[in-house]
């Protein structure tokens, strides 16, 4: 069957609305970064977001049934520059995430590896035909995501590597889960978090990001080390009131990162209590436009490759906005369309490509 494609089922009106925050993001980024020596970031920004809304142009003009069908080499190339970066990738804080570009700019493949793993959990389940899962159809979606998010918690980016999960929680609930299934997950997920957390033996996690997942309950216990960020957010987040303030946390250096990580609470220092719920609105109206825009998909893959980018976008700013009010641990992940960033920007776009290709075929001649 051929699709009816035209740029007039573009969903323009999401578009607008996602501008709308990108704008939102630049204007804050200029404000906190005005007198430190990150100035100028917000130009650099605009630069992300105009690349990221051509990007996302010629990304909907490919049918991404294509995409699915070439999925496994997509995969293998994502696995490959995961394994670079382990090899090849700079080092800075630590932490090995970035292979050097000609020209100074730096690449992180693990925020494009997101994108892969929508299209490949999409891919997996629009070929099952049962309606139930089997364990083994559970497993091998496992598999699927497990990969890549341990070689990225290998680096070590714990934000990142979290940011996966939601993708393979999206693809097992739309995909068949089984109650009896998910309560045995959920068991074995408890016990492995209490041995991660409470047996010294086991070492998947460092224990400074034991540190930072763990801070967040008790900020005021360690002021000037693990609890730091959050306890400045939170005093940023309150003196901005009902109407905002003057930013002093934000300009005064006191709110680590406010163009990052921080942005929201720099931006609700500023805009008040009337200002975030505002910049959460219009969060809310995107992702309902994304809800809409997968029931009305042509297929099931297509309706699985929108929730993908859904269920990133919603963890996004769940555990960012959760973060910066003291709800969260600070596991440093990106507030989407806001925070400054080339490659969190450009995944952003490239993901909002992909809905716009499965809206722009919903129909049929």
């Amino acid at each position: 069957m051929s699709r009816y494609v035209s740029f007039r089922d573009f969903d323009w009106l999401l578009l607008v609305f996602v501008l709308m925050i990108s704008g939102l993001g630049v204007m804050e980024i200029q404000s906190a970064t005005v007198h430190t020596k990150f100035a100028g970031s917000h130009i650099r920004q605009i630069y992300w977001i105009l690349g990221g809304v051509g990007a996302m142009f010629v990304v909907s003009a490919i049918n991404y049934q294509a995409l699915l069908d070439r999925i496994h080499w997509f995969y293998i190339a994502g696995v490959a520059s995961l394994v670079a970066v382990l090899l090849l990738g700079q080092k800075y804080l630590g932490a090995r995430r970035w292979i050097k570009m000609p020209g100074g700019n730096h690449f992180q493949p693990s925020e494009w590896v997101k994108l892969i793993l929508i299209l490949a959990v999409a891919k997996y389940f629009a070929d099952l035909r049962h309606k139930d899962l089997s364990w083994g159809d559970f497993i091998k979606a496992g598999a699927i995501v497990g990969i890549p998010m341990l070689m990225v918690l290998a680096q070590p980016d714990l934000g990142t590597a979290l940011t996966y999960f939601p993708i393979a929680v999206m693809g097992v609930f739309l995909g068949g889960l089984q109650w009896k299934q998910g309560l045995v997950v959920v068991l074995l997920a408890a016990v492995g978090i209490g041995a991660v957390f409470f047996t010294p033996r086991v070492h998947v996690l460092k224990s400074y990001q034991k540190q930072r997942l763990t801070s967040f309950l008790e900020p005021d216990a360690d002021p000037q080390g693990s609890g730091y960020q959050v306890t400045q957010s939170l005093i940023a987040v309150g003196s901005g009131g009902l109407w905002g303030g003057k930013g002093s946390q934000t300009h005064g250096a006191f709110l680590p990162v406010p163009q990052t990580d921080f942005i929201f609470a720099a931006f609700a220092e500023e805009h008040g209590f009337v200002g975030a719920l505002g910049v959460l609105l219009l969060y809310f109206i995107v992702l309902m436009r994304l809800t809409q825009n997968a029931q009305t998909a042509p297929d099931r893959a297509g309706a699985f490759v929108v929730m993908g980018v859904v269920a990133v976008l919603s963890f996004h700013i769940l555990v960012n906005v959760g973060m910066v009010v003291g709800f969260m641990p600070v596991t440093g992940i990106p507030l989407p369309l806001m925070s400054y960033g080339g490659s969190s920007v450009l995944f952003m776009f490239l993901a909002l490509g992909m809905v716009m290709n499965v809206r722009m075929r919903r129909f049929v001649n």
